[in-house]
């Protein structure tokens, strides 16, 4: 079994997060949501957005409202993917190679965004091609290869380190990523020796080599199961034993549930911010939305240790609730007062503050959750399996809502998930309590 403590092994992992954070940055936040919006709207002197209507296998759509729906469909995917598949590399002893593959995945898929290409045909509207499946294969790379990445977190480290360890590498992806968005800027906006679809194949090249390292110092798993035939049903027959463990467990129950409306809508968020300022902030240049995204990142790498700080000295389900108030908080801000950039940097100062501390603790806070296992990778397949169906209901009625109303409303209708969260949060029992009911 795996010595848990190894500083160089907790390094490897460490670095995984600052190999892949370059795909939520640069292809997810900044780069790609830039170019995309930049091929698919017209805007008038004063910068607003006055048309944004996409076509794709003959049916049109607004350019954000076909953003969402692509990145929702891959969300599904994932959920639905992951949860036997994480079960097949329990069963044999396979989360390396699983991990390994979807890296690669989403890392290739990133560099062929390359391509990406969007014309107008007759003038309008603005048609979207197949150049989209990179965006498409490329998300469903990095997240599925975080579901065999966190589930070695409680292998690694001890229970009382794995907030100052998860932070660690959030901390660390913000550093990461905020470093090649600087060498990307430098390369393509402030020396132009590169154009800025150059972007794509860099990140490519970053999270494959820096991966790579990981990959060098993570340890193989072993199997639970010693007969390697049949392990689609087995994987199938693990992934049912830990879901019924999950259902008896009335606090890892309620977090999963909790844990699910509240990173819906901070998912949401972290997709579609881009976009919103794009179509909503008054007079924003690319520039100034690059700058609110280094905002978020460099105070993201200060939130994580912080709230792994207060979580110390509260809890985890009290800090987790106060940095639910904070999101709520902004939500209103941005939809009732956010019209220009420099309330938009407020925004984006706010939202560093607390999205690297509510991901970091939300990880260690399940991590620290779990029982006794060999059945990591199953168990955090539906930690998985929670945030992507939620991230794919998050975009979704993001994208519906701006159908039917404004992007705008979208903002102020993530209020309710973060609400319906902090409910189920404050209803979970908590570790001792459960013990207590289990022992009666």
């Amino acid at each position: 079994m795996q010595q848990k403590g190894n500083k160089r092994t907790i390094t490897g992992w460490v670095f995984y997060d600052w190999a892949n954070s370059v795909y939520p940055l640069i292809i997810s936040s900044a780069i790609f949501p830039i170019l995309y919006e930049t091929q698919t709207s017209l805007k008038n002197e004063a910068g607003r957005t006055v048309y944004d209507t996409v076509s794709f296998l003959g049916r049109e759509f607004h350019n954000t409202e076909f953003y969402a729906y692509v990145i929702c469909l891959s969300y599904i995917l994932v959920a639905l993917m992951t949860p036997l598949l994480s079960g097949i590399a329990d069963a044999g002893g396979k989360r390396k190679l699983f991990m390994q593959f979807f890296c690669y995945m989403g890392a290739i898929s990133s560099g062929l965004l390359y391509f990406f290409h969007a014309a107008p045909a007759d003038d309008s509207p603005f048609m979207i091609n197949w150049s989209i499946l990179p965006l498409f294969f490329g998300s469903i790379g990095f997240w599925a290869s975080l579901v065999y990445y966190n589930a070695y977190l409680p292998d690694i480290a001890e229970a009382k380190d794995h907030d100052r360890v998860s932070a660690r590498g959030f901390s660390m992806g913000y550093l990461g990523s905020s470093t090649l968005l600087i060498i990307i800027l430098i390369l393509t906006v402030f020396t132009k020796v590169l154009p800025i679809r150059w972007a794509f194949p860099l990140v490519s090249l970053w999270w494959i080599a820096f991966a790579t390292f990981s990959f060098s110092r993570l340890p193989k798993t072993s199997a639970t199961q010693k007969d390697s035939k049949n392990m689609i049903s087995k994987g199938y027959a693990e992934v049912y034993k830990v879901w019924k463990q999950i259902r008896e467990n009335k606090t890892l129950k309620g977090y999963l549930g909790s844990y699910f409306m509240f990173n819906m809508a901070v998912q949401t968020i972290m997709v579609m911010a881009v976009a919103f300022a794009n179509k909503e902030v008054i007079g924003i240049k690319q520039q100034d939305l690059i700058i609110s995204i280094l905002i978020i990142q460099f105070i993201g790498i200060g939130g994580a240790y912080l709230m792994s700080f207060v979580s110390k000295k509260i809890g985890n389900f009290k800090a987790l609730g106060t940095s639910i108030v904070i999101w709520i908080a902004l939500c209103i801000y941005v939809y009732q007062f956010v019209w220009y950039p420099w309330q938009f940097f407020i925004a984006a100062a706010g939202v560093g503050l607390v999205m690297g501390g509510i991901q970091s603790l939300s990880r260690s806070t399940y991590s620290k959750l779990l029982p006794e296992t060999k059945d990591l990778t199953s168990y955090f397949s539906f930690y998985d399996l929670a945030e992507k169906l939620g991230l794919a209901l998050g975009t979704l009625t993001f994208g519906l809502i701006e159908g039917l109303l404004d992007i705008r409303t979208s903002i102020l209708a993530l209020v309710v998930f973060f609400a319906f969260g902090l409910i189920l949060l404050i209803r979970i029992p908590k570790p001792e309590q459960q013990a207590h009911e289990t022992s009666h």
